[in-house]
């Protein structure tokens, strides 16, 4: 598709408006200053901003939210705001959020138009992994660990698919846990089996796809076709321990 006309059936503009926005140097594509109208660009993979706002081309959009504690994770309004209402009304439509994370975690969820790949990552067959910073009462013991890689035993009975945890290094009390699964309160009840409380919970990624460390609490991003990818990718749990030693010293140790 034409850059021109691109832009134009996604804003309020004209085309002869957008091609006076090239001119003047106002629309980038991938990052990149762009004037020529006839540019082709794909609307699912290319990314367009104008005038420093990043215009919602694609036929579906997939949002990264920082969220924060206090929100749920749902589309109806009410006394309580919902993760959705972190965005400008203009991209609200057609918005849900592809998981939820309760109300007092915090962290990375995915906002979406796409059912496909809502579906994609949470159907229990793929097994994505989800990888939780906790702070806790107590600090993870070896016993912990072993209870948890052979599914741990909640309250009322029910077992949890294997899990992994290990203790944050140089971080007293802090630990990486990986889930491939999302029952009800699920981490607060794991660790409350092994006899240790759940003092502050983060989700700091899914599959491959780390959060943003730029994303403030309540900011969000326009993920790209390259992000969306990994989320189906498998990392190495060192990895991620590693991201989760340097996430945790910009988030909670500078609140």
């Amino acid at each position: 598709m034409r850059l021109d006309k691109c832009i134009a059936d996604h804003s309020t503009h004209s085309r002869k408006e957008v091609r006076e926005l090239l001119r003047r140097g106002s629309v980038r594509v991938n990052g990149a200053p762009e004037k020529d109208p006839a540019r082709q660009v794909d609307p699912d993979r290319d990314q367009v901003m104008l005038l420093g706002v990043i215009l919602p081309t694609a036929s579906h959009r997939t949002y990264m939210l920082h969220k924060p504690a206090g929100c749920i994770s749902s589309t109806r309004s009410g006394s309580t705001k919902t993760v959705v209402e972190f965005l400008p009304p203009q991209l609200q439509k057609g918005v849900f959020p592809a998981g939820r994370l309760d109300i007092d975690t915090e962290g990375m969820l995915l906002l979406t138009t796409d059912g496909d790949l809502a579906h994609r990552i949470l159907s229990p067959r793929r097994h994505i992994p989800k990888y939780y910073l906790v702070q806790l009462a107590r600090p993870v013991v070896e016993k912990t660990v072993e209870t948890f890689e052979n599914g741990a035993v909640l309250e009322d009975g029910t077992r949890c698919l294997p899990a992994r945890v290990a203790p944050l290094p140089g971080a007293e009390n802090m630990a990486l846990l990986e889930l491939h699964e999302g029952k009800f309160h699920q981490v607060k009840r794991m660790f409350a089996a092994v006899e240790n409380h759940v003092e502050h919970l983060a989700r700091v990624q899914m599959g491959g796809l780390p959060i943003d460390v730029k994303l403030g609490k309540g900011e969000y991003m326009l993920l790209l076709h390259k992000d969306i990818e990994q989320l189906f990718k498998t990392p190495d749990f060192s990895g991620v321990l590693d991201f989760c030693a340097c996430f945790f010293c910009s988030y909670w140790i500078n609140e």
